[in-house]
Protein backbone atom coordinates (compact mmCIF):
# COMPACT_ATOMS: atom_id res chain seq x y z
CA UNK A 1 0.00 0.00 0.00
CA UNK A 2 0.88 3.49 -1.18
CA UNK A 3 2.07 5.91 1.82
CA UNK A 4 0.61 9.48 1.31
CA UNK A 5 3.76 11.10 1.43
CA UNK A 6 5.25 9.06 -1.64
CA UNK A 7 1.95 10.67 -3.58
CA UNK A 8 3.28 12.79 -6.57
CA UNK A 9 0.84 15.41 -7.78
CA UNK A 10 1.88 17.97 -10.71
CA UNK A 11 -0.19 21.40 -11.07
CA UNK A 12 -0.87 19.72 -14.74
CA UNK A 13 -2.81 16.86 -12.61
CA UNK A 14 -3.86 19.46 -9.78
CA UNK A 15 -6.26 21.67 -12.27
CA UNK A 16 -7.06 19.08 -15.20
CA UNK A 17 -9.68 17.51 -13.08
CA UNK A 18 -10.73 20.71 -12.27
CA UNK A 19 -11.75 21.69 -15.98
CA UNK A 20 -8.56 24.31 -15.68
CA UNK A 21 -11.20 26.08 -13.39
CA UNK A 22 -10.12 24.62 -9.84
CA UNK A 23 -7.82 26.30 -7.00
CA UNK A 24 -7.45 24.70 -3.95
CA UNK A 25 -6.54 26.11 -0.69
CA UNK A 26 -4.84 25.64 2.80
CA UNK A 27 -5.24 24.00 4.59
CA UNK A 28 -4.56 25.07 7.14
CA UNK A 29 -8.17 26.23 7.74
CA UNK A 30 -9.52 29.22 9.48
CA UNK A 31 -11.99 30.12 12.17
CA UNK A 32 -13.77 33.25 13.56
CA UNK A 33 -15.20 33.75 17.58
CA UNK A 34 -16.68 30.29 18.99
CA UNK A 35 -20.60 30.03 18.49
CA UNK A 36 -22.51 27.31 19.49
CA UNK A 37 -26.35 26.14 18.78
CA UNK A 38 -28.24 23.37 18.52
CA UNK A 39 -30.08 22.00 15.05
CA UNK A 40 -32.53 19.56 14.27
CA UNK A 41 -32.16 17.13 10.66
CA UNK A 42 -34.88 15.99 9.05
CA UNK A 43 -36.33 13.08 7.48
CA UNK A 44 -38.80 10.08 7.40
CA UNK A 45 -41.14 10.05 10.31
CA UNK A 46 -41.29 6.07 12.33
CA UNK A 47 -37.80 5.82 12.80
CA UNK A 48 -36.35 5.70 16.07
CA UNK A 49 -34.77 9.23 17.02
CA UNK A 50 -31.16 9.24 16.71
CA UNK A 51 -28.95 12.30 18.46
CA UNK A 52 -25.85 14.09 16.51
CA UNK A 53 -23.20 15.77 17.81
CA UNK A 54 -21.20 17.76 15.75
CA UNK A 55 -17.60 20.13 16.55
CA UNK A 56 -16.44 22.37 13.39
CA UNK A 57 -15.07 25.75 13.03
CA UNK A 58 -17.12 28.88 12.61
CA UNK A 59 -16.71 29.24 8.85
CA UNK A 60 -18.48 25.91 8.53
CA UNK A 61 -21.48 27.88 10.45
CA UNK A 62 -22.88 29.56 7.48
CA UNK A 63 -23.06 25.65 5.25
CA UNK A 64 -24.24 23.72 8.27
CA UNK A 65 -26.90 25.45 9.11
CA UNK A 66 -28.39 25.52 5.76
CA UNK A 67 -27.68 21.96 5.06
CA UNK A 68 -28.70 20.51 8.34
CA UNK A 69 -32.04 22.30 7.74
CA UNK A 70 -32.24 20.68 4.30
CA UNK A 71 -31.67 17.42 6.13
CA UNK A 72 -34.43 17.76 7.74
CA UNK A 73 -36.83 17.14 4.99
CA UNK A 74 -34.80 13.31 4.72
CA UNK A 75 -34.00 12.03 7.84
CA UNK A 76 -36.92 14.12 10.54
CA UNK A 77 -35.77 11.64 13.23
CA UNK A 78 -32.09 13.02 13.46
CA UNK A 79 -31.17 15.59 15.32
CA UNK A 80 -27.56 17.15 15.20
CA UNK A 81 -26.37 19.36 18.08
CA UNK A 82 -23.41 21.52 16.17
CA UNK A 83 -20.69 23.20 17.52
CA UNK A 84 -18.10 25.59 16.79
CA UNK A 85 -14.50 26.43 17.88
CA UNK A 86 -11.58 28.36 16.79
CA UNK A 87 -9.16 26.60 14.80
CA UNK A 88 -6.93 26.33 17.47
CA UNK A 89 -8.54 25.07 20.00
CA UNK A 90 -9.99 22.22 17.45
CA UNK A 91 -6.51 21.57 17.03
CA UNK A 92 -5.93 20.28 20.67
CA UNK A 93 -8.97 19.80 22.58
CA UNK A 94 -11.31 17.64 19.83
CA UNK A 95 -7.67 15.56 19.16
CA UNK A 96 -7.80 14.97 22.82
CA UNK A 97 -11.42 13.39 22.56
CA UNK A 98 -10.71 11.31 19.41
CA UNK A 99 -8.13 9.72 21.38
CA UNK A 100 -9.70 9.11 24.20
CA UNK A 101 -12.46 7.77 22.54
CA UNK A 102 -15.34 10.34 23.31
CA UNK A 103 -14.98 12.55 20.14
CA UNK A 104 -18.26 13.85 18.81
CA UNK A 105 -19.92 11.73 15.96
CA UNK A 106 -19.46 14.14 13.24
CA UNK A 107 -16.00 16.79 13.36
CA UNK A 108 -13.42 19.40 11.37
CA UNK A 109 -10.57 17.18 9.90
CA UNK A 110 -8.20 19.19 7.75
CA UNK A 111 -7.07 17.48 4.52
CA UNK A 112 -3.70 16.09 4.01
CA UNK A 113 -1.40 15.79 6.58
CA UNK A 114 0.38 18.55 8.30
CA UNK A 115 -1.24 19.37 11.39
CA UNK A 116 -3.16 17.35 14.48
CA UNK A 117 -6.24 16.93 13.36
CA UNK A 118 -5.50 16.39 9.34
CA UNK A 119 -6.82 13.40 7.88
CA UNK A 120 -3.24 11.59 7.39
CA UNK A 121 -2.78 11.81 11.73
CA UNK A 122 -6.34 10.40 12.65
CA UNK A 123 -7.12 8.39 9.87
CA UNK A 124 -3.52 6.76 10.10
CA UNK A 125 -4.69 6.40 14.32
CA UNK A 126 -7.61 4.66 13.10
CA UNK A 127 -10.02 6.96 14.75
CA UNK A 128 -11.72 8.10 10.77
CA UNK A 129 -14.50 5.84 9.79
CA UNK A 130 -13.71 4.81 5.94
CA UNK A 131 -16.00 6.87 3.68
CA UNK A 132 -15.30 5.02 0.22
CA UNK A 133 -18.42 3.62 -0.45
CA UNK A 134 -20.21 6.63 -0.83
CA UNK A 135 -20.74 7.74 -4.52
CA UNK A 136 -19.15 11.11 -4.22
CA UNK A 137 -16.17 9.77 -3.54
CA UNK A 138 -15.54 8.53 -7.33
CA UNK A 139 -15.60 11.88 -8.70
CA UNK A 140 -12.38 13.06 -6.22
CA UNK A 141 -10.75 14.65 -8.90
CA UNK A 142 -7.27 12.50 -9.01
CA UNK A 143 -4.53 15.47 -8.11
CA UNK A 144 -7.08 16.20 -4.96
CA UNK A 145 -6.71 12.48 -3.45
CA UNK A 146 -3.86 13.04 -1.56
CA UNK A 147 -5.63 15.40 0.45
CA UNK A 148 -9.21 13.44 0.46
CA UNK A 149 -7.46 9.18 0.99
CA UNK A 150 -4.91 7.09 3.48
CA UNK A 151 -3.77 3.95 1.73
CA UNK A 152 -6.49 4.26 -1.25
CA UNK A 153 -9.43 4.90 1.54
CA UNK A 154 -11.38 8.37 1.62
CA UNK A 155 -12.04 9.73 5.10
CA UNK A 156 -12.56 12.96 4.66
CA UNK A 157 -15.49 15.33 2.60
CA UNK A 158 -14.69 18.71 1.48
CA UNK A 159 -17.20 20.57 -0.91
CA UNK A 160 -14.20 22.53 -2.56
CA UNK A 161 -10.57 24.48 -2.45
CA UNK A 162 -9.89 28.05 -1.94
CA UNK A 163 -7.00 30.37 -2.33
CA UNK A 164 -4.60 32.51 0.04
CA UNK A 165 -4.62 36.31 -1.33
CA UNK A 166 -5.22 39.63 0.09
CA UNK A 167 -8.42 40.56 0.85
CA UNK A 168 -8.84 44.38 0.22
CA UNK A 169 -11.31 47.51 1.19
CA UNK A 170 -11.66 49.17 -2.26
CA UNK A 171 -12.59 52.33 -0.77
CA UNK A 172 -8.99 52.68 1.17
CA UNK A 173 -7.44 51.65 -1.73
CA UNK A 174 -9.41 54.31 -3.61
CA UNK A 175 -8.73 57.19 -0.98
CA UNK A 176 -4.69 56.33 -0.98
CA UNK A 177 -4.80 56.71 -4.93
CA UNK A 178 -4.75 53.19 -5.99
CA UNK A 179 -6.12 52.83 -8.88
CA UNK A 180 -6.11 48.68 -9.06
CA UNK A 181 -3.95 45.96 -7.53
CA UNK A 182 -0.62 45.73 -7.67
CA UNK A 183 0.78 42.94 -9.82
CA UNK A 184 4.26 42.81 -9.02
CA UNK A 185 6.05 42.97 -5.27
CA UNK A 186 7.51 46.16 -5.90
CA UNK A 187 4.21 47.21 -6.75
CA UNK A 188 2.93 45.85 -3.76
CA UNK A 189 5.00 47.81 -1.74
CA UNK A 190 4.13 50.95 -3.70
CA UNK A 191 0.51 50.53 -2.84
CA UNK A 192 1.61 49.92 0.76
CA UNK A 193 3.28 52.99 1.17
CA UNK A 194 0.51 55.09 -0.24
CA UNK A 195 -2.06 53.39 1.96
CA UNK A 196 0.73 54.45 4.70
CA UNK A 197 0.71 57.93 4.09
CA UNK A 198 -3.30 58.10 3.72
CA UNK A 199 -2.83 57.37 6.93
CA UNK A 200 -4.41 54.02 7.18
CA UNK A 201 -2.39 50.71 8.21
CA UNK A 202 -1.63 49.08 4.98
CA UNK A 203 -1.86 45.43 6.58
CA UNK A 204 -3.99 43.85 9.35
CA UNK A 205 -1.80 41.44 10.48
CA UNK A 206 -3.99 39.56 13.86
CA UNK A 207 -1.00 37.03 15.00
CA UNK A 208 -1.84 36.72 18.28
CA UNK A 209 -3.70 34.13 16.38
CA UNK A 210 -1.45 31.66 16.13
CA UNK A 211 -2.79 30.37 12.89
CA UNK A 212 -2.98 33.95 10.96
CA UNK A 213 0.78 34.05 11.51
CA UNK A 214 1.26 31.53 8.53
CA UNK A 215 -0.84 33.31 5.80
CA UNK A 216 1.89 35.96 4.13
CA UNK A 217 4.45 32.94 4.19
CA UNK A 218 2.00 30.44 2.43
CA UNK A 219 0.95 33.12 0.10
CA UNK A 220 4.83 34.32 -0.64
CA UNK A 221 6.90 30.78 -1.02
CA UNK A 222 4.77 29.63 -4.11
CA UNK A 223 6.65 32.29 -5.82
CA UNK A 224 10.26 31.93 -3.55
CA UNK A 225 10.07 28.17 -3.64
CA UNK A 226 7.88 26.71 -6.61
CA UNK A 227 8.33 28.82 -9.67
CA UNK A 228 11.76 27.95 -8.87
CA UNK A 229 11.84 24.20 -7.75
CA UNK A 230 8.40 22.52 -8.48
CA UNK A 231 9.87 19.26 -6.79
CA UNK A 232 10.71 21.07 -3.84
CA UNK A 233 8.23 19.02 -1.58
CA UNK A 234 9.51 15.92 -3.04
CA UNK A 235 13.23 16.85 -2.52
CA UNK A 236 12.54 17.55 0.81
CA UNK A 237 10.30 14.80 1.74
CA UNK A 238 13.65 12.96 0.61
CA UNK A 239 16.24 14.53 2.58
CA UNK A 240 17.34 16.68 -0.55
CA UNK A 241 16.00 20.12 0.46
CA UNK A 242 15.29 22.12 3.67
CA UNK A 243 13.34 25.51 4.81
CA UNK A 244 16.87 27.35 4.88
CA UNK A 245 18.54 26.19 2.43
CA UNK A 246 15.09 27.41 0.17
CA UNK A 247 13.30 30.29 -0.98
CA UNK A 248 11.58 30.14 2.43
CA UNK A 249 14.17 32.23 3.69
CA UNK A 250 13.62 34.42 0.59
CA UNK A 251 9.88 34.31 2.12
CA UNK A 252 10.52 35.34 5.72
CA UNK A 253 12.93 38.62 4.84
CA UNK A 254 9.72 39.94 3.33
CA UNK A 255 7.47 39.52 5.52
CA UNK A 256 9.97 41.25 7.92
CA UNK A 257 10.71 43.83 5.29
CA UNK A 258 6.92 44.56 5.26
CA UNK A 259 6.91 44.55 9.26
CA UNK A 260 10.33 47.31 8.88
CA UNK A 261 8.52 49.53 6.38
CA UNK A 262 5.86 50.00 9.16
CA UNK A 263 2.77 48.29 6.99
CA UNK A 264 1.65 46.18 9.43
CA UNK A 265 -1.18 47.55 12.21
CA UNK A 266 0.44 48.40 15.83
CA UNK A 267 1.63 45.12 17.90
CA UNK A 268 0.31 43.04 15.48
CA UNK A 269 1.03 40.09 18.15
CA UNK A 270 -1.29 40.96 20.25
CA UNK A 271 -3.90 41.85 17.48
CA UNK A 272 -6.83 38.61 17.52
CA UNK A 273 -8.20 37.40 13.49
CA UNK A 274 -11.44 38.84 14.74
CA UNK A 275 -9.57 42.44 15.05
CA UNK A 276 -7.76 41.90 11.75
CA UNK A 277 -11.31 41.40 10.25
CA UNK A 278 -12.83 44.25 11.92
CA UNK A 279 -9.98 46.64 10.69
CA UNK A 280 -10.31 46.11 6.81
CA UNK A 281 -13.85 45.71 6.87
CA UNK A 282 -14.11 49.32 8.59
CA UNK A 283 -11.63 50.54 6.66
CA UNK A 284 -9.22 51.44 9.58
CA UNK A 285 -6.59 48.76 7.03
CA UNK A 286 -6.51 48.70 3.66
CA UNK A 287 -5.58 44.80 3.58
CA UNK A 288 -5.09 41.16 5.51
CA UNK A 289 -3.56 38.37 3.97
CA UNK A 290 -5.71 35.69 4.44
CA UNK A 291 -7.66 32.63 2.74
CA UNK A 292 -10.62 32.96 0.84
CA UNK A 293 -12.81 30.56 3.13
CA UNK A 294 -12.81 33.69 5.80
CA UNK A 295 -13.80 36.02 2.83
CA UNK A 296 -17.45 35.66 4.82
CA UNK A 297 -16.13 36.62 8.01
CA UNK A 298 -15.18 40.25 6.76
CA UNK A 299 -18.08 40.69 4.29
CA UNK A 300 -19.98 40.16 8.08
CA UNK A 301 -18.24 42.54 9.28
CA UNK A 302 -18.83 45.28 7.21
CA UNK A 303 -22.45 47.45 6.43
CA UNK A 304 -20.67 47.66 2.23
CA UNK A 305 -19.42 43.94 1.66
CA UNK A 306 -19.30 44.87 -1.72
CA UNK A 307 -16.10 47.09 -0.72
CA UNK A 308 -14.47 43.51 -0.48
CA UNK A 309 -12.61 42.13 -2.93
CA UNK A 310 -8.80 39.91 -3.43
CA UNK A 311 -6.17 39.93 -5.41
CA UNK A 312 -3.01 37.49 -5.50
CA UNK A 313 -0.11 38.83 -3.63
CA UNK A 314 2.31 38.47 -6.05
CA UNK A 315 5.76 37.49 -4.76
CA UNK A 316 8.00 38.44 -7.56
CA UNK A 317 8.93 41.28 -9.37
CA UNK A 318 8.60 38.65 -12.41
CA UNK A 319 5.21 38.08 -13.54
CA UNK A 320 6.06 34.92 -15.13
CA UNK A 321 7.20 33.61 -11.76
CA UNK A 322 4.76 34.43 -9.59
CA UNK A 323 2.20 31.07 -8.36
CA UNK A 324 -0.55 31.39 -5.98
CA UNK A 325 -1.31 28.99 -3.10
CA UNK A 326 -3.79 26.90 -2.82
CA UNK A 327 -5.57 23.58 -1.33
CA UNK A 328 -8.82 22.03 -0.30
CA UNK A 329 -10.61 23.44 2.19
CA UNK A 330 -11.47 22.68 5.93
CA UNK A 331 -13.81 19.32 5.87
CA UNK A 332 -15.83 16.95 7.95
CA UNK A 333 -15.14 13.09 9.21
CA UNK A 334 -16.97 10.75 11.09
CA UNK A 335 -15.72 9.65 14.59
CA UNK A 336 -14.50 5.87 13.89
CA UNK A 337 -16.12 5.27 17.64
CA UNK A 338 -19.03 7.02 17.01
CA UNK A 339 -22.03 5.19 18.59
CA UNK A 340 -24.20 6.08 16.12
CA UNK A 341 -21.47 5.47 12.64
CA UNK A 342 -23.96 4.73 9.82
CA UNK A 343 -26.56 7.50 10.80
CA UNK A 344 -23.13 10.40 10.60
CA UNK A 345 -21.97 8.66 7.31
CA UNK A 346 -25.37 9.14 6.01
CA UNK A 347 -25.59 13.34 6.47
CA UNK A 348 -21.96 12.97 4.62
CA UNK A 349 -23.50 11.36 1.76
CA UNK A 350 -26.11 13.91 2.06
CA UNK A 351 -23.58 16.82 1.93
CA UNK A 352 -21.36 14.78 -1.31
CA UNK A 353 -24.52 15.82 -3.48
CA UNK A 354 -23.61 18.39 -5.88
CA UNK A 355 -26.55 20.56 -5.45
CA UNK A 356 -24.82 20.39 -1.12
CA UNK A 357 -21.43 21.12 -2.60
CA UNK A 358 -22.50 24.22 -4.63
CA UNK A 359 -24.07 25.46 -1.36
CA UNK A 360 -21.44 24.68 0.71
CA UNK A 361 -18.79 26.19 -1.97
CA UNK A 362 -20.78 29.52 -2.36
CA UNK A 363 -20.92 29.71 1.19
CA UNK A 364 -17.05 29.96 1.70
CA UNK A 365 -16.52 31.98 -1.24
CA UNK A 366 -15.17 28.10 -1.80
CA UNK A 367 -14.73 26.92 -5.66
CA UNK A 368 -16.79 23.77 -6.03
CA UNK A 369 -14.98 20.25 -5.99
CA UNK A 370 -16.71 19.32 -9.05
CA UNK A 371 -19.19 21.28 -11.23
CA UNK A 372 -22.21 21.59 -12.78
CA UNK A 373 -24.32 24.24 -14.57
CA UNK A 374 -25.31 25.27 -11.00
CA UNK A 375 -22.08 25.88 -9.84
CA UNK A 376 -20.61 29.29 -9.15
CA UNK A 377 -17.29 31.43 -8.77
CA UNK A 378 -17.75 34.31 -6.28
CA UNK A 379 -16.71 37.23 -7.84
CA UNK A 380 -14.01 37.86 -5.36
CA UNK A 381 -11.59 35.26 -6.44
CA UNK A 382 -12.16 35.47 -10.19
CA UNK A 383 -8.82 37.70 -10.43
CA UNK A 384 -7.01 34.13 -9.33
CA UNK A 385 -8.46 32.65 -11.89
CA UNK A 386 -5.74 33.04 -14.71
CA UNK A 387 -3.35 31.44 -12.26
CA UNK A 388 -5.81 28.47 -11.98
CA UNK A 389 -3.94 26.44 -14.84
CA UNK A 390 -0.07 26.29 -14.23
CA UNK A 391 0.41 28.45 -11.34
CA UNK A 392 -0.90 27.55 -8.18
CA UNK A 393 0.81 25.46 -5.84
CA UNK A 394 -0.85 23.09 -3.07
CA UNK A 395 0.65 24.00 0.34
CA UNK A 396 1.79 22.38 3.44
CA UNK A 397 -0.31 19.45 3.27
CA UNK A 398 2.76 17.19 2.05
CA UNK A 399 4.16 18.37 5.63
CA UNK A 400 4.87 14.62 6.84
CA UNK A 401 3.74 15.26 10.78
CA UNK A 402 1.77 17.67 12.97
CA UNK A 403 5.28 19.31 14.42
CA UNK A 404 5.83 22.13 11.50
CA UNK A 405 2.66 23.85 11.58
CA UNK A 406 2.72 24.61 15.07
CA UNK A 407 6.47 25.53 14.95
CA UNK A 408 5.54 27.76 11.97
CA UNK A 409 3.25 29.89 13.81
CA UNK A 410 6.04 29.98 16.89
CA UNK A 411 8.22 31.57 14.65
CA UNK A 412 6.82 33.96 12.91
CA UNK A 413 5.47 35.35 16.53
CA UNK A 414 9.16 35.50 17.83
CA UNK A 415 10.25 37.18 14.58
CA UNK A 416 7.81 39.96 14.75
CA UNK A 417 8.94 40.22 18.87
CA UNK A 418 12.66 40.72 17.35
CA UNK A 419 13.06 37.19 19.79
CA UNK A 420 14.52 35.16 16.94
CA UNK A 421 16.30 35.61 13.70
CA UNK A 422 15.28 34.12 10.28
CA UNK A 423 17.83 31.86 10.35
CA UNK A 424 17.17 30.58 13.70
CA UNK A 425 13.57 30.02 12.54
CA UNK A 426 14.12 27.93 9.95
CA UNK A 427 16.33 25.60 11.88
CA UNK A 428 13.52 24.99 13.70
CA UNK A 429 11.09 24.41 11.38
CA UNK A 430 13.80 21.68 9.60
CA UNK A 431 13.98 19.80 13.16
CA UNK A 432 10.46 19.60 13.72
CA UNK A 433 10.15 18.51 9.86
CA UNK A 434 12.68 16.16 10.82
CA UNK A 435 10.61 14.65 13.74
Amino acid sequence: MTDLRDAKMSRAQFFRMMGGLTVAAAATACSTNPQAGGTTAGGASGDAAVSLKFVGVADEKAPMDELVALYRQVRSNVSIAASYAPTDQVQTSLRTQLGAGNAPDLHVVYPGSGSAMSMTEIAGAGLLADLSAQPWTKTIPAGFKPDFQLQGKTYVFSAGSSVIGAVYNKKVFEKAGVDQPPTTWSEFLQVCEKIKKSGVAPIALGAQTPWVTQMITLALVPSTVYAKDPTFDDKQLAGQASFSQSGWRDAMEMYLELQKRGYFNDKPNGTTFEQQTSMVATGKAGMAIQVSAVLAAFRDATTTPDDLSMFPLPGTDDPGQIRIPAGVVVGLGVSAKSGNVEEAKAFIDFLGKQENINRWAKAIAAIPLTQDASSTIDPAVESFMPFTKDQAVPFDHRWPNAEVQPTHFAVVQELLAGKSTIDEALKKMDEAYAK
